[in-house]
Order: structure tokens, then C-alpha cells, then sequence
């Protein structure tokens, strides 16, 4: 008996990082394959097409790609938001493929006479405008302590019998300029959705998932942020009317056992993800 999919009316996902050693593709994917949602927002940094190595690219990753694609070919309405790992997907801005949208921004009307603004948020971010070079060495230094990280999960977990531990989340959390930037991030993109009467503004790009209201001098707004799935392997849903995040870490009706290949697409469509792929690593040259 095959097993009911949990319905949701709105889905937001960024910072997936497909391509790098930090992505946990696997459990996106288990996610994904027990959800059905109405509309899908992928807000940027889903391929890092920074750090895309032909040379690293998992079927696991490929998986969901594939599932993307089968959401889009089953008429889901997706809107794929640019961010700056996959900027260069910006020349592409207004395409439409299908059910596919590739956006630099997305206005959503939502119930009750309510609008969410939704984009990626480095536009906000200093050091992507002024020094894009840093924030590429910046991102490679990333994913390397991800990397290191997992070594010592593993020694945590396998040896010593303790929990894991987000280092960078840990370096994040200790640094306060970290913290501030984060606070000045939300404030600042909360403030340009207040002037702009919008009831929502939806970000990623700091991979800090949040959902609370902002109040300024001009009025309020709901600051929501999808996380990501490198460190907190989080999510947006909206569903009856409210938004609600999800963490994979509390999930406890899913699990990766049994998993199967039973919702990949056909073979052609699969040589013609390889192709893709295979352009991402030319434009990144």
C-alpha cells in the first residue's frame, strides 16, 4: 500500500548546495517524497554552481534534481528564485518552461488580501557587492569545515557515543559580528517589505531559519528565512493559512530505510540533466 503524501499549499526551500560535500541531498530527498505541494519556491543557492565539480556529483544529488523535475512535470507551479552560488542563472531571469519560473523575486498573493515577497537576499549582503572574490574564498573555507565537521560527528557518534555538533554553526553563534549581521540582515530586508505594504518578506542566504515579526517605526511585517540544508535541513510550509517551518532534525515520521527509485524520471531525462550539468561546469570556467 503506498503512502499518503502530506499535503502542502506552499513550499520554500534554498541553500541546498547541490555540488558540495555539505549538502544532505538524502534526507531533502526523503523529504521531499513524503510532501505534495501545491506551489514550490526554490529561493536560491540550489546548485552551487561556485563550487561545481564535475567530479563531484552524487546520485543522491541527482535524485533531486529529479524529483524537482517531477514535480514540474506533474503542472507543480515552481518558481526557481536566483541566488549568488547560482547566479548565473540570472541571464535566464523571466524564462518560462512549463510549470517553471525563473525569477531575481517573486510577489505570491496569498489568502485573506496578503502578499509575501520572496528573494534570495544577497543583495543585502556587503561583501557579495564590493568583494565577490572574498565571498567565493569565503565559501570554499566553508565547505571545508563542513567537511571536518562530519569527520568529527563521526568519532562523536562512532567513539565517543555523543551527539553531533554544528561547528560552523557553533563559530556563528560565538562571533558577534556573525550575530549581528544576521540581526542587521533581518532588519534591513523587514524594513523594505514594511515600506512596501507587503505582510510577508521570505529570504534565505544566511542560513539561519526564522520565523518571527519585525517591528519598526513604520510598522510591522512577518520575517520568515527557509534555512538551508547543509546545517539545519529546513523548510517553509504554508498551509490553512499559516506558515510554519519545518526541521528534518524533529521529523520523526520519515525515515531512509526502504528508500527506492521508483519516482525517477526516464533515461532520456536523465542524459539530459547530465548535459545540463555538463554547461554549469562551462559556465563556471
Amino acid at each position: 500500500m503506498k503512502e499518503l503524501k502530506r499535503r502542502i499549499d506552499i513550499l520554500v526551500l534554498s541553500d541546498i548546495h547541490l555540488g558540495t560535500y555539505g549538502c544532505h541531498a538524502k534526507e531533502l530527498l526523503q523529504y521531499m517524497k513524503s510532501i505534495k505541494p501545491g506551489v514550490v519556491i526554490l529561493n536560491g543557492d540550489i546548485i552551487d554552481i561556485w563550487q561545481f565539480s564535475k567530479s563531484y556529483w552524487p546520485n543522491s544529488h541527482m535524485k533531486v534534481i529529479k524529483h524537482f523535475f517531477k514535480w514540474i512535470g506533474n503542472g507543480t507551479r515552481t518558481y526557481y528564485i536566483t541566488g549568488n552560488h547560482d547566479e548565473m542563472l540570472r541571464r535566464f531571469e523571466g524564462l518560462k518552461l512549463g510549470s517553471l519560473r525563473i525569477e531575481n523575486k517573486v510577489v505570491l498573493d496569498l489568502p485573506d488580501n496578503k502578499k509575501a515577497w520572496i528573494f534570495h537576499g544577497d543583495v543585502f549582503d556587503v561583501t557579495m557587492q564590493h568583494s565577490r572574490w572574498l565571498a567565493k574564498l569565503g565559501a570554499i573555507g566553508y565547505d571545508t569545515l563542513i567537511l571536518i565537521n562530519r569527520v568529527f560527528n563521526f568519532f562523536s557518534e562512532r567513539i565517543f557515543r555523543k551527539g553531533k555538533l554544528s561547528l560552523s554553526k557553533k563559530i556563528k553563534e560565538s562571533v558577534k559580528t556573525a550575530v549581528s549581521f544576521i540581526n542587521n540582515f533581518e532588519q534591513t530586508s523587514a524594513g523594505i517589505g514594511i515600506s512596501n505594504k507587503f505582510d510577508y518578506v521570505i529570504c534565505g542566504h544566511i542560513h539561519h531559519p526564522e520565523i518571527r515579526t519585525i517591528t519598526t517605526s513604520e510598522g510591522s511585517i512577518i520575517y520568515l528565512n527557509s534555512g538551508d540544508w547543509v546545517e539545519n535541513l529546513s523548510a517553509l510550509e504554508f498551509t490553512n493559512g499559516e506558515w510554519t517551518l519545518y526541521r528534518h532534525s524533529e521529523d520523526k515520521t520519515t525515515s531512509l530505510t526502504g528508500e527506492t527509485d521508483e519516482d525517477d524520471v526516464d533515461y532520456n531525462t536523465s542524459q539530459l540533466f547530465d548535459n545540463m550539468l555538463h554547461e554549469f561546469n562551462i559556465m563556471r570556467k
